[in-house]
This record gives C-alpha cells, structure tokens and sequence, in this order.
C-alpha cells in the first residue's frame, strides 16, 4: 500500500482588503433604525464592500464570519450564513456567528485570518452587528449561579459602568477631570475628522423606515456631539455609583450599526488586482480578572507585541477602542503615552462616534487602514479593545505605504 505524504503548507500572509460600516445610530426608540432589522444592516455592509470591489468574483469568497454579542431574533440564526446569503453571495459560499462580545467583530478578522494563513481560505468576508436598542447587552442571558456562589467573580461584574469605576479606584491618579478631557478631545478629533473628509468614506448609505416619518436614508452617524465642552459634561450625573466618576459624557454610547471587512491572503491579492490596505502582522487576546475588564487591553498588546518581536516605541498609530475614557487613559498610563498624544485615535473613538459592540473591532481597522495611507511615514499601527468579563484583544498592522515594508509574501516566495 502507499503511503501518501501530504504537501506542508508555508503560512502565507494576510492583507487588509477594505472595510465599510453603516452609519452608526442611536440605540433607543426614537433611533436612526428602531424600525431596520439588525441582520439587514450588515447585509447592507457586506453588498457595498462587494460592489466596491468587481474584481472578486463572489465565489471566490471562501468564508463568511459575522459577529454579534446577543445572538437573538434578528441577531441569531448563524449571522455569516443567512448575512452571506442575503448579500448574494453564491450559496456554495460557507458562513458562520461568533461572539467574543465587544470583540466580536476582530475575532472574526483573527480566526477567518488564521484560516488563510494556513491555506484554508483565500478571501473571506469578516464584520459584526449589534443592534442594541433591540438587543441591550445582556438581554435574557441567565449567568451560572456558580459565578457568584463560588465568589469566580465580583457580582457586578457584568455591569460594565462598574468595571469602569473599578478602574478609577484602581489607578486614583486617573482622574474624572482626565477622563472627561479626553473624552471632550475624542468629541473634537471626530469633528475635525468630519470636516476633513476622513470620516465618510467609508460610510454606507441605510435607507429606514420610521411609521411615523416614512423613509428615510441615514448617511451620517447620529451619536457624535459637537462642541462639547469640559465645563458640558463636568456635573453629568453618575449613574455606576453615587459620587462616581463614570458618566454619559466620558463613555461611548449605547449604539446601532454594522461593519464588514474584506481580508485575503498576499498572493490572491495579487492574483485577482485587490488593493492591499495593511498587512497583519500578529494577535492577541489576553484575559483579567473581570472587576476591571477594561485593562484587557494592556497584556493582550504586550502578547502581540512579542508575537512580532516588536516593541510599544515601534507604533506609530494606535487605534484604541473607547468604550470608557478611564479605560484608554489606564492604557496610555500603562505604557507612558499623553492623554492627548497625536498617535492615538486621529479621528477619534467611540465616545464619539458610539460603540456598537460587535461591530467596531473592524471600525477600528478601516480608520488605521485610511490612517496608514496618509502616514506613509509610520510603519506599524495597532488596534485594540476591551472586552466584557475581562478581556482584551490587539491585532499589530503593517503600513504598504512605508519604504521598508516588508512585502506579502507568498507560500512559493517562502518556498524559494
């Protein structure tokens, strides 16, 4: 009998394609989509991010991976299979849903990656959706009475405004007055950004219906306030805890919306003429003890900067997810940053533009991928996020644009 011996593959590297994201809207009755089907919105995603690109033929996409945090109604039925499906995506297309809560979106980025990696897939579709004022975070989620009985974690754990005050008394030198600086900062970058066109093109169009109104067609996120002052948010109320520090004012809002991103491995890029965005270099998710969930950030980004062999003076962009200002703030404290250091959200964070759970770990790469195209002169970037029951997750980008990029390889150049 013979013995057959498989060929072993080189692991080949993964690009950043392109992403888009509808506008992101309020999440509450009165919301840019009350009336719009969660699953419709990434669906919206998923078509422009096609018809952006005529070069890939649909059955050259070999996965669909879509995340949400609450995986029910209009959010459940195996997201990246129905979502792949109602895009016109062939049905020999395969797809599936994955939850890592406020990561959901950048897991689905770093598992779909690992596949065409390893030669599994060559192109793929990866994004999220959280439609949370249909949905709220933890909706009907009936935890094990073990966590609490075995003291496995702090009963108000799952209440992230809590975590967040937790993070305040962790480190009392991050102050209120810090954390609402930079959140009125966040406000101020987004609004510049705005202006300046590098918010929007990215954006697509989401026609809504309302009974009251008719329809409609959101073009531009609802949540941002411009022209919010330190002195505007000083005596917002804290609703965490009496006397807190935590408040509407310094911590993203409760958000609607979808992202979706196309990854490729560097050879079928080359092969079908897609554009090449950024090139992934590593990843890491890291857990912490849940009481102060938003320092996930920290160990999941000294993993991946050890993964690269790279250090935090090599990053030149920092895409930071806001889900609240202390949590940031703890992050740049962590590794010596300013507050208000330049590197960090340009075009500011979700304490603006809002924090659509499963959606933004791609938010956050689209703005690095638009950033690494103006900054030619910054090699690395990283993005990088809290995410609920203590964790945090960080993918470290290559610039295409930088004179000394690497290049993605292909398994025959790793061959020769």
């Amino acid at each position: 009998m013979t013995t057959r011996n498989p060929a072993r593959r080189a692991l080949r590297d993964v690009v950043f394609v392109e992403g888009v994201r509808t506008p992101f809207g309020k999440a509450r009755p009165d919301g840019l989509y009350a009336e719009t089907r969660a699953d419709d919105l990434v669906v919206k995603a998923v078509r422009e991010l096609l018809r952006r690109h005529p070069e890939l033929p649909g059955e050259r996409v070999d996965e669909v991976a879509i995340a949400a945090t609450t995986q029910q109604g209009d959010q459940g039925l195996t997201l990246g299979r129905t979502v792949g499906m109602l895009a016109g995506l062939p049905q020999t297309v395969p797809g599936f849903a994955i939850d890592r809560m406020c990561a959901g979106a950048m897991t689905a980025v770093t598992t779909t990656a690992a596949g065409i990696a390893t030669g599994s897939a060559d192109v793929v579709v990866a994004g999220g959706v959280e439609h949370m004022g249909r949905h709220p975070m933890g909706f009907d989620a009936d935890p094990n009475p073990r966590f609490l009985s075995e003291k496995l974690v702090d009963p108000e754990s799952l209440n992230m405004g809590v975590t967040a005050e937790n993070l305040h008394d962790k480190f009392p030198h991050l102050t209120k007055e810090r954390a609402d600086a930079y959140a009125v900062n966040s406000q101020a970058k987004y609004a510049k950004a705005l202006a300046n066109g590098d918010i929007g093109p990215e954006l697509v169009p989401v026609a809504v219906r309302s009974t009251e109104q008719g329809w409609g067609l959101a073009t531009a996120d609802e949540l941002p306030r411009p022209g919010t002052t330190v002195e505007g948010v000083a005596n917002l109320k804290t609703p965490f805890r009496p006397g807190g520090r935590v408040t509407a004012g310094n911590a993203s809002p409760l958000t609607d919306g979808a992202t979706a991103a196309l990854l490729a491995s560097g050879d079928t890029a080359a092969e079908l003429g897609l554009p090449v965005a950024m090139r992934m270099v590593s990843s890491a998710f890291a857990g912490v003890d849940p009481s102060i969930m938003g320092y996930g950030p920290v160990p999941a980004t000294d993993k991946a900067l050890a993964q690269a062999g790279l250090a935090i003076e090599d990053i030149g962009l920092f895409e930071i997810n806001e889900a609240f200002a202390v949590q940031v703030l703890s992050f740049l404290d962590h590794y010596g940053i300013a507050d208000d250091d330049e590197r960090v959200n340009p075009y500011g964070g979700a304490i603006a533009v809002g924090h659509p759970l499963a959606s933004s770990g791609v938010r956050l790469m689209m703005q690095l991928a638009h950033q690494f195209a103006k900054h030619p002169e910054v090699r690395y970037g990283v993005t990088t996020m809290c995410v609920g029951l203590g964790q945090g997750g960080t993918v470290i980008w290559e610039n295409p644009h930088h004179a000394d990029y690497s290049g993605h390889t292909t398994a025959t150049d790793e061959e020769n």
